[in-house]
């Protein structure tokens, strides 16, 4: 199996007007679907990148884990979390090494599965964990490769964003989690499909 193979454009911090606006309503959905867990508690958030949700986690007042795959990364998560006063753990490990996930009230893995060749084995692995919640996300297609079309981006693979190996329509994602997970909210922020579900 390969790992994560990212592209680490930081899309949340981005001075682009449009960027800012579409992960401005990412973030909201992001923060309406983690309020309705009942009480905070010990969060584990799979391919942290940059490290923004994690810290955003940490600030809400959840104990946070956070995982990416390349040293240089998690540089980055480490040094932003310290900048912030957000305590936070992070380890180098890919989704598919995960094995001590369990006790955890959330799971974060918004994304990611669109980099994996296996995202059906990565959501078996969140789904055995039995967390409180499970809070996913990918980008929504076609949407997201006209989108790039349109800013004139990645025009050589039709707008697909290098590392994203698996494609999904808003269907057909929940189709996907549908066979490990209860689906308890769906949230559609342009261009991504955002999910609050709990395993079955």
């Amino acid at each position: 199996m390969s790992t994560i193979t990212g592209n680490y454009y930081d899309k949340y911090n981005s001075r682009n007007p449009l960027a800012r606006l579409l992960t401005g309503g990412f973030l909201r959905s992001f923060d309406a679907l983690v309020g309705r867990m009942p009480a905070a508690g010990q969060a584990y958030e799979i391919g942290c990148g940059e490290g923004n949700l994690a810290i955003r986690l940490a600030k809400m007042g959840f104990q946070v884990t956070a995982s990416d795959i390349t040293d240089e990364i998690l540089e980055v998560a480490s040094r932003r979390a310290g900048e912030e006063q957000a305590r936070i753990s992070f380890e180098k490990k890919s989704v598919y090494e995960l094995r001590d996930l369990r006790g955890k009230a959330l799971i974060v893995c918004c994304e990611v599965l669109e980099h994996l060749e296996d995202p059906r084995e990565a959501l078996r692995i969140i789904a055995d964990a039995k967390p409180g919640y499970a809070l996913l996300s990918v980008p929504r297609e076609p949407l997201w490769r006209v989108l790039n079309v349109l800013r004139l981006k990645y025009l050589s693979a039709l707008g697909n964003t290098p590392g994203h190996v698996q494609h999904w329509s808003g269907k057909g994602l929940l189709r996907l989690l549908s066979e490990r997970f209860r689906i308890l909210e769906i949230r559609r922020p342009l261009p991504w499909t955002m999910v609050l579900a709990q395993p079955k």
